[in-house]
This record gives structure tokens, C-alpha cells and sequence, in this order.
């Protein structure tokens, strides 16, 4: 995985790398929760799944082959994947196949990019802005992993002041 602080004046799509050249450490984003391990093999994230207690998991495939509008359909969804949400639990994927960008917000409110490819797998605290998009390849297969029953319900930015996981969120990082 490659995390760096998202360029905010390149003008091209959103599915670019807006690379601005400002890296971004393991342990920065740990800092802001968010949890990076590159396994490779099944029984790896078998194990970490076991010692994390996610009980559930499906999979997802994201190209212009997986819907049935194509690659119109795909843009679509790729545009709402791309507004910037929350989560009231974790989000945990791993990459199967191909690649794409979870783009997440630091304690200052700065998009840092993290592009993911196979193997890595990624973990956003509930609470954490953020947003994903594919890359130019259009194309990844990632195992979500889930503690309980899976859902994915996002809520889009501004969320209520006094929404529970924003607050402990804010509260595990201190900002």
C-alpha cells in the first residue's frame, strides 16, 4: 500500500493518484485508527479476522463487467462510493485482485490517500471520514469482513454533533 497526502489542486478525476508527494507512514495512520496489514495468503487474514472477532465476510467486485449498465453503471456507483461518509462500525477490506483508494481524513481534516492492492488489507475505525474510489483500472475483487451481521449503511458528511461514534472517534484520537 501507498498512503500520501491527496493533492487537492490537481483538477483530474477523482479515480487519478493525485500524488502530492508527502508520504504518509504505517504508524501516521495508525495515529488517526486506521490499522494497515499486508497478508499473503488467506490463512493470514483467516487469523487476523479470528483475533479481531469478525464473524462475517462476503465479497465484492467492483468493474464495467460487474454491472450490467457498465461501465456507466459502474461511474455511478463509483460516484457515490466517492462522497465523503462514515460508518457506525468498522470498515475491513482486504484486496483479492486489482486496486483503489481509501481516501481518509487526519486529525486536521486533510485527505490522505491510500492506494491498495492486492494483499493489503485495511482497517477504518467506525467514526473516521472517509471515501473510496476505484484507480484508472477499474477494476478490484475485496473480502469485507464484518464483527457482526454485515451492513454498510453510510452517513454522509455533516453527520449530527452528537453522533455516538463520531464523538468516540474524535475522542480515541484527541483531536
Amino acid at each position: 500500500m501507498k498512503s500520501y497526502y491527496y493533492d487537492e489542486s490537481d483538477p483530474s478525476s477523482y479515480q487519478h493518484d493525485h500524488d502530492s508527494g508527502i508520504e504518509v507512514t504505517p504508524e501516521q495512520l495508525k495515529q488517526i485508527g486506521v490499522l494497515y496489514y499486508h497478508l499473503d495468503n488467506m490463512d493470514d487474514v483467516n487469523k487476523l479476522a479470528k483475533q479481531r472477532e469478525y464473524k462475517n465476510r462476503d465479497q465484492i467486485s467492483l468493474s464495467s463487467n460487474s454491472f450490467p449498465g457498465g461501465q456507466e453503471a459502474l461511474k455511478a456507483k463509483l460516484d457515490t462510493f466517492i462522497e465523503e461518509h462514515l460508518h457506525e462500525d468498522e470498515e475491513i477490506r482486504y484486496i483479492v485482485e486489482g486496486s483503489g483508494f481509501f481516501d481518509v481524513r487526519d486529525s486536521n481534516d486533510k485527505w490522505i490517500r491510500n492506494k491498495c492492492e492486492k494483499n493489503d488489507l485495511l482497517i477504518l475505525p467506525a467514526g473516521i471520514y472517509h471515501r473510496f474510489t476505484l484507480d484508472c483500472d477499474n477494476n478490484v475483487v475485496a473480502l469485507r469482513l464484518f464483527k457482526d451481521e454485515p451492513k454498510w449503511i453510510a452517513l454522509n458528511r455533516p453527520v449530527s454533533a452528537d453522533n455516538q461514534y463520531r464523538e468516540e472517534y474524535l475522542q480515541s484520537i484527541k483531536a
